[in-house]
């Protein structure tokens, strides 16, 4: 299990390249590769679990399986929730058993992650349906630091999860797809973002 309190901020990636040999440059590892990464969130009538700020998801990372649960988090410059997740060893099973206690699957977004360490944090770098972005977790000030070292100014921080950058991205584009899936953003003309770094 990881640490039960979860402190990160997103940030938009203008140029992966640069960021990969920032990241080197500076004496980060790269842990794992880029690898596919879907993720399924649970809701419960009425979405109680998303009006409290709360979060389920179950998560495939590779052939890794993750079921996560997220509380509300705390307002600031950084996004600081408590988080539990344990491995899972069938997804198929997880998904039936999580039906049957009354929740239903209401959101999947998919991205290609990249992780990347220098044993004190964590950089992970995504690529999403809707653009490029990093994630910087760790300690706040390990995390304002190590985003100076990289060029991402504090106000380039995002602390909003993936769901509703989503669908801020829906609106500013027109795209009619309902989730954040390479498919449903391609095959409904949805159009990806790129270029400069984001709020």
């Amino acid at each position: 299990m990881s640490s039960p309190k979860e402190i990160e901020i997103k940030f938009r990636i203008a140029d992966l390249r640069a960021l990969t040999r920032a990241l080197r440059r500076v004496g980060f590892k790269q842990i794992t590769r880029s690898t596919h990464e879907m993720n399924v969130l649970y809701d419960l009538p009425g979405q109680k679990l998303r009006k409290r700020g709360e979060m389920l998801r179950l998560r495939q990372y590779g052939k890794k399986l993750v079921l996560t649960h997220k509380a509300k988090g705390k307002a600031g410059p950084h996004k600081v929730r408590i988080e539990r997740e344990t491995a899972v060893e069938d997804g198929k099973q997880m998904d039936g058993i999580l039906r049957a206690l009354g929740f239903t699957p209401t959101f999947r977004y998919e991205k290609f992650r990249a992780e990347w360490s220098d044993d004190k944090g964590h950089v992970v770098v995504d690529k999403t349906p809707i653009g490029n972005f990093g994630e910087i977790e760790g300690t706040p000030r390990w995390i304002d630091r190590t985003a100076k070292t990289l060029g991402i100014a504090r106000e380039h921080y995002i602390t909003q999860t993936y769901a509703p950058m989503f669908f801020e991205w829906k609106l500013r584009t027109g795209s009619p797809a309902d989730e954040m899936t390479f498919r449903a953003v391609r095959t409904k003309g949805g159009g990806r973002e790129s270029g400069g770094r984001g709020r």
